[in-house]
């Protein structure tokens, strides 16, 4: 069981910069920390083993561990604020399409007190709508005890009259069914009044004694509050037309399709009650209102005024900071960790170094941060429906997956549910994601190997590169999304991570501007530039994801809730956006499949001329039939040249894969219908494809087309085909000579 984790609130960062890193312990033990670069992050003993390199720092020493608390629940809070002192009387009202009524108690409005002094507009134990009052000595509650359903649109509401002490309460489905009672209204006497506190107005949580609760999930879409017992024709009114005059009574009428990237939630009414949303609810969905007429909310905005709230949101853990570095003007560009040791616990807090301005080496290396944040905190190995027919093996559950079940609050992964079984599309790296580690096994199986995925994976490539005694960076995607081509203009040769699957717009064009100023790239891996994401303008570490209409998707967005709620585009495959990866880099995702690797075999391109740096000391013989992933370097996912989606005209394949089991089955874009005949024993769109071309500007492209390549590299103390091929493209990707067409 992991005993301590941590993160730290920067991925990259340059000299001068402050890290800061948040620590917290399962129990209150001492921890030594120091600084580590890490070379190689692969503990398989036929490897070249685990290696990182402590560094002398600041940070070096002996800490008191404590424990530290995840809060997760999304929600919004507005201020207190004068306009809610002596609420007597009061209407309170929202649209909602709730995701689980059955587990009851969930608070949908609620201004109340952890002592119960207020009111508080819920989901009660029965599922049905109710309202609590209470005056801090005594609460009542009056429920409609009838049970909505769940992912239907219901307005509801409740409204008190403090003269004759009258609590109405309802529920109105905005799609009434015949046979299904679920439209109420009930009206009771009760003697108690909502007394007056300083608790901030709460939409999908409630103040509680020591911390918020009743979390609710589900939509909330509208909501209102008046200073009156309004009628029904008033409540109406109120609910649907934001342009028409606010009586005197209405203290606040938010409207959720107001800055759907932000991190505010907009009252329209005079007096301005702005609130904070808080963890990163979904935004950018549809509302009660929706017509299905469009499915771009920046057409009728007002037609996405919901937000899709969650009881396991997470966005920054907000932890104590424990100890921090500024990085020192000598440490050179690298991958590095804290490394947290206490007796047989062990924690790596991975960072990347970016070099000084202006001391930019001739490699860089792309650590792919938005993958790893995608992947975050996956649950595969325990949640994953199927998972042992799509390895066709025995799962393999680590510490890390033991862990993560019993702590849901530490959040999931682009490829999880939240507990209402909606998909994750925010991921955040402002909390421990205890799978972007070294020497952690990452994948859900596999028959022999190191089975790595993502960050451990990646050091492969690193360990590759320090074996090879030339000078490399490591930069990041995240920056690269901020700074654009001018962070990679300094590079000749810019080196992919082994499956850098998600890709910003920024990003790609940033990539793509590269290639076409002549640089040189080399995706070692597979499955590459495949999902739109976007980073949150404003606030830092953070990913969004909608799932389109084809993919190899865990989830799949609702209708009209494929937009992004951060730059307002439409998210899915880049080749769905008319960008595949084929045209970027010369092949793209063809097929998956867990079990075993294959190799490759040379193909008539090979031979030719012009290529014949790349083959420099290689004969016929079959190329990586060895490696630490399944045993092969072609494998896990795996990438073809597709000139119909883009592979330019002159692009050489000089290699495919051969020897991939049938359940290495092709991605669902590749089909039209079901069909026998999609794996690879049978189907030849099933392989990976090694490719190089040239651009006009005298740059040019090396693609391997599988996320095992990398895991070939150091086979034979790195004397095999896999790493002679690898290092003869990178030495003349390093010369000065112009590629010419």
């Amino acid at each position: 069981m992991l005993s301590i984790t941590g993160y730290s609130d920067r991925i990259y960062a340059r000299p001068g910069d402050t890290v800061n890193f948040k620590v917290s312990c399962e129990t209150p033990l001492t921890y030594d920390a120091e600084i580590v670069r890490i070379i190689c992050g692969d503990d398989n003993p036929q490897g070249p083993g685990p290696k990182h390199v402590k560094v002398e720092s600041a940070i070096e020493g002996t800490y008191q561990g404590r424990t530290q608390k995840i809060n997760a629940g999304s929600y919004v809070a507005i201020p207190h604020s004068e306009c809610f002192r002596h609420l007597g009387s009061f209407t309170v009202q929202s649209f909602i399409w709730p995701t689980m009524p059955e587990k009851g108690w969930q608070a949908i409005i609620s201004k109340a007190d952890g002592s119960g002094r207020g009111f508080t507009l819920m989901i009660d134990g029965d599922g049905g709508i109710a309202c609590e009052v209470g005056d801090g000595e005594a609460s009542q509650i009056v429920s409609t005890r009838k049970p909505v359903l769940a992912r239907r649109w219901y307005r509801v509401g409740a409204c008190f009259d403090a003269a004759t002490r009258q609590l109405l309460v309802f529920q109105h489905p905005l799609q009434p069914v015949p046979g299904v009672q679920d439209d109420a209204v009930i009206t009771q006497t009760i003697t108690v009044c909502p007394a007056d506190n300083i608790a901030p107005l709460l939409f999908a949580a409630k103040t509680g004694k020591a911390e918020l609760s009743w979390f609710y999930n589900g939509k909330i879409d509208s909501p209102r509050l008046a200073s009156a017992a309004l009628d029904e024709a008033d409540r109406a009114a109120l609910a649907g037309i934001l342009s028409a005059p606010l009586g005197p009574s209405i203290i606040g009428a938010w409207d959720f399709s107001q800055a759907m990237h932000s991190q505010t939630a907009y009252d329209l009414s005079p007096n301005r009650l702005h609130g904070r949303v808080v963890n990163f609810p979904a935004r950018a969905m549809t509302g009660w209102n929706w017509t299905s007429e469009t499915m771009d909310c920046k057409e009728a905005p007002f037609q996405w005024g919901a937000i899709h709230f969650h009881e396991d949101d997470i966005y920054d853990a907000d932890w104590q900071t424990d100890f921090a570095l500024t990085i020192p003007p000598e440490l050179k560009s690298g991958l590095y960790a804290a490394h947290l040791t206490a007796g047989e616990a062990e924690e790596f807090i991975p960072f990347a170094v970016s070099p000084a301005p202006g001391a930019a080496r001739k490699i860089a290396f792309l650590l792919p941060t938005a993958s790893y944040m995608a992947y975050g905190n996956d649950r595969l190995a325990m949640d994953g429906g199927g998972a042992e027919l799509l390895n066709n093996c025995l799962n393999l559950v680590g510490e890390q997956d033991i862990f993560l079940n019993d702590h849901p609050e530490y959040g999931g992964s682009l490829y999880d549910a939240h507990a209402d079984g909606s998909g994750i599309c925010y991921s955040s790296r402002l909390r421990p994601l205890v799978n972007m580690r070294p020497y952690r096994q990452g994948l859900l199986g596999g028959f022999g190997g190191s089975k790595l995925w993502q960050f451990a994976a990646d050091t492969h490539i690193t360990d590759w590169l320090e074996n090879s005694g030339l000078e490399f960076d490591v930069i990041t995607d995240e920056e690269l999304d901020q700074c654009g081509y001018p962070l990679l203009a300094p590079y000749q040769v810019l080196i992919t991570g082994t499956h850098p699957e998600y890709y910003s717009s920024a990003m790609w064009q940033a990539v793509a501007h590269y290639r076409e100023r002549a640089g040189r790239i080399m995706y070692l891996g597979g499955d590459g530039f495949y999902w739109r994401i976007a980073y949150h303008p404003e606030c830092p570490g953070i990913i969004e994801l909608r799932r389109g209409e084809s993919g190899v998707r865990a989830w799949v967005a609702s209708p009209g809730e494929t937009f992004h709620s951060f730059d307002l585009r439409q998210g899915g495959l880049w080749a769905r956006l008319g960008r595949a990866p084929q045209a970027l880099v010369g092949v793209g995702f063809a097929a998956q499949g867990f079990d075993i690797s294959g190799h490759y075999q040379r193909l008539p391109d090979s031979y030719r001329p012009e290529v014949s740096f790349i083959f420099e000391g290689i004969d016929d013989a079959p190329i990586g039939d060895f490696g630490l992933i399944g045993g092969g370097a072609a494998g896990l996912e795996v990438d073809r040249a597709a000139h119909e989606l883009g592979t330019p005209p002159n692009t050489l394949i000089l290699a495919s894969s051969r020897n991939l089991t049938n359940t290495y089955l092709i991605v669902p874009e590749e089909f039209l219908e079901t069909a026998p005949g999609l794996g690879a024993d049978e189907n030849e769109r099933a392989r990976a494809d090694m490719v190089f071309f040239t651009v006009p500007a005298g740059g040019a492209v090396f693609a391997t087309g599988s996320i095992a390549w990398a895991g070939s590299l150091s086979h034979n103390n790195y004397d095999n085909n896999v790493a002679k091929i690898t290092t003869n493209v990178l030495r003349r990707f390093l010369s000065d000579e112009a590629f010419t067409q």
